[in-house]
């Protein structure tokens, strides 16, 4: 059975938990305020789609595919992204809470993440070279193995990045947070008020 094919279309307001979406191939779709909480998202593609206030949480995503998609918004819990599909795996989250959610050995170079919250999201062995992390909270997030060469986190708060286990060249912090890359070495800093 050949799988469907839908572009240019909008989504809006739609419980997918009790109406699933027709699996297949969207190109340049928008969905708002819709909910595939739990969901089966596994083997679809997704190319140059936003999702705006969806909420994904618990979605399996095994061989699924997003190129260029705008996630704003959305709540997001526990994704594993590690499944996705990686040929031309590339997002921006903006305004997004993605708790828990797991990037474990993805190559997201350059990825957006803005305004989001990604409490204890695992980074290990992941490829964030050039990511911005734009106001995001990283409390508990993993960094073990991963690439943050010429990341820009200087806007970003909560993190505890070990530079003797990640690549950190020209990765970009503010002196306000330096203690997220000293918090191993157990030392004092004191904070001017």
């Amino acid at each position: 059975m050949k799988d469907t094919y839908i572009s240019d279309q909008h989504f809006e307001n739609t419980d997918f938990t009790q109406f699933p979406l027709e699996k297949g191939e969207y190109e340049n779709c928008t969905f708002k305020n819709c909910s595939f909480e739990y969901g089966n998202l596994s083997g679809f593609s997704f190319t140059d789609c936003e999702f705006v206030g969806c909420n994904l949480s618990m979605t399996k995503l095994t061989s699924a595919a997003f190129r260029d998609v705008l996630f704003m918004e959305c709540k997001m819990l526990g994704l594993p992204f590690n499944d996705c599909n990686a040929f031309g795996l590339s997002f921006k989250f903006d305004g997004c809470v993605l708790n828990n959610s797991v990037f474990y050995q993805t190559s997201i170079k350059k990825t957006l993440f803005k305004n989001s919250k990604l409490i204890e999201v695992d980074f290990a062995e992941c490829d964030l070279s050039g990511a911005v992390f734009n106001n995001c909270d990283l409390s508990g997030a993993v960094f073990e193995a991963t690439n943050l060469e010429k990341a820009d986190l200087r806007t970003s708060v909560n993190y505890s990045i070990d530079p003797s286990l990640n690549k950190l060249k020209k990765a970009k912090f503010s002196l306000s947070e330096v203690y997220g890359l000293l918090y191993k070495l157990d030392i004092e800093i004191e904070r001017n008020s």
